[in-house]
């Protein structure tokens, strides 16, 4: 890519300290004599010297121009090395994704590749952004976040009957500080709580972090256990946690009979329903909701737009009764004070671009080529599908008999590939057999050569 005058002004000035023709307390040129000599305008050098000062190169004495810094030897910070034998835990899977360098395959992680984000459509949200009156720049938010994208929650949800006004639903920076401000505000140490088996992996961390008690209910194809989950009441449980629509990390989605049954006992219970609707944009056929079936007053749901257009520009969403939302506004203020508003303001014109709704579609389409394709190849190696999804981006897989996750995760990893092993998802740890496979990220030969390598060494060589 080319570079800018400021840039080569910048470059410049680096040379001639490179070569030591100018050293440490040497005095540069004037800002219009340099400008003079490279051609540039004044306000260009004005700029880079400006960045220089920032990078510590050289530094401004008043009244007599800029002088070469003192010598700084350079900084290197060191690169994270991969903790192959760290205990999988329910952070391990994210922070070896999050860790990794550029060529390494991530299978094992929950988000798009950047290449099927639509990293057009962002940018041109941010120079619509960047129009905003100063104010809006550069001031904090307004309690319940950017109005606009309020309005457009509210007019999505009327379209599977959940009929919302602007006043219920807060914005936030993600799904995971939602569900960590209705924490804060509804339970203490010790509380109990319902979770799906397997549930979220970051669920467990949640419940970690907060000291709360976690009943891990089984979760079927479709939806959770409804004897187990009976039973699990009379245990005086504050809060069931949940997906919505689409089942993280199974991929199966709730039927309409088994979610009127668990809206019926939790109405008859002094408890509440958060249902995470993250993967809600990647549906074809709408799953029921809680909330549609049994109102704000007993459920509380929550979301963001990371999975569909950037995991970097975050922005979340709480949806629940005005009471409750205003509560959480005061736990807000008091804890991070405000929401982003140019993180909203970019998400508000991505969703309203006329591109979003093509690119949704695409994304569906690409991913369920990718679902026939990787089902395939996974059968090849013996391993399985639990359940053949309707949409979303997971497969919840089961592997050949004798082989464990969390071995198979450790061999794949030190060749390059990340894995989701099955009790990072379980907290019963009966899911020691299973993998998560984001179909989006594996879609590289590289993925099925690992895996074949590791399941042949793995059979070769049993770790006790």
């Amino acid at each position: 890519m080319a570079k800018n005058k400021v840039e080569l002004s910048i470059q410049y000035i680096e040379g001639l300290i490179d070569s030591r023709q100018l050293i440490a307390g040497s005095r540069l040129p004037s800002v219009r004599r340099l400008a003079t000599e490279l051609g540039f305008s004044v306000s260009t050098v004005v700029e880079s010297y400006a960045r220089m000062v920032s990078k510590g190169l050289i530094e401004p004495r008043k009244g007599a121009g800029y002088y070469v810094s003192g010598y700084m030897p350079e900084v290197s910070f060191p690169v994270s090395s991969v903790q192959y034998q760290r205990e999988i835990d329910p952070l391990w899977i994210s922070r070896q994704s999050l860790e990794a360098d550029h060529n390494t395959l991530k299978p094992g992680c929950g988000w798009l590749p950047a290449h099927w984000m639509p990293d057009a459509l962002i940018r041109k949200a941010m120079k619509q952004v960047v129009k905003a009156e100063t104010s809006l720049l550069m001031d904090y938010a307004v309690p319940h976040g950017h109005t606009g994208l309020r309005q457009y929650i509210a007019r999505k949800k009327a379209y599977i009957q959940q009929e919302l006004s602007p006043a219920q639903i807060l914005l936030t920076d993600s799904a995971t500080q939602s569900i960590d401000l209705i924490f804060r505000l509804l339970l203490k140490p010790g509380d109990v709580i319902l979770i799906d088996d397997p549930c979220y992996f970051n669920f467990h961390a949640l419940v970690e972090a907060h000291h709360i008690q976690a009943i891990a209910v089984p979760f079927t194809t479709n939806g959770p256990d409804i004897e187990h989950f009976q039973q699990a009441l009379q245990l005086k449980p504050k809060i069931y946690l949940t997906n919505s629509g689409i089942h993280n990390p199974t991929g199966a989605v709730l039927s309409l009979q088994t979610a009127y049954s668990i809206a019926k006992m939790v109405e008859k219970s002094d408890m509440l329903i958060i249902e995470d609707d993250i993967f809600a944009d990647f549906e074809y056929l709408q799953a029921p909701r809680y909330a549609a079936l049994t109102g704000l007053k007993q459920v509380i749901q929550v979301g963001s737009f990371s999975k569909t257009l950037s995991a970097s520009v975050r922005c979340g969403y709480i949806i629940s009764t005005e009471k409750r939302i205003n509560e959480l506004i005061d736990l807000r203020i008091a804890t991070s004070f405000s929401s982003s508003f140019i993180n909203a303001d970019i998400i508000y014109h991505a969703l309203m671009d006329s591109g979003y709704q093509r690119h949704t579609d695409w994304l569906k389409k690409q991913l369920m080529k990718a679902f026939q394709e990787q089902i395939q190849q996974l059968a090849q190696l013996e391993i399985h599908p639990w359940i053949i999804p309707k949409a979303g981006i997971f497969l919840w897989c089961r592997l050949p008999h004798g082989v464990l996750a969390a071995d198979l995760s450790q061999y794949c990893l030190q060749h390059g590939v990340i894995l989701a092993p099955g009790n990072s998802f379980s907290k019963s740890g009966n899911a020691g057999q299973f993998l998560r496979f984001n179909v989006a990220q594996s879609i590289d030969k590289k993925v099925f050569d690992v895996l074949a390598d590791g399941l042949n060494d793995l059979k070769k060589n049993p770790l006790q």
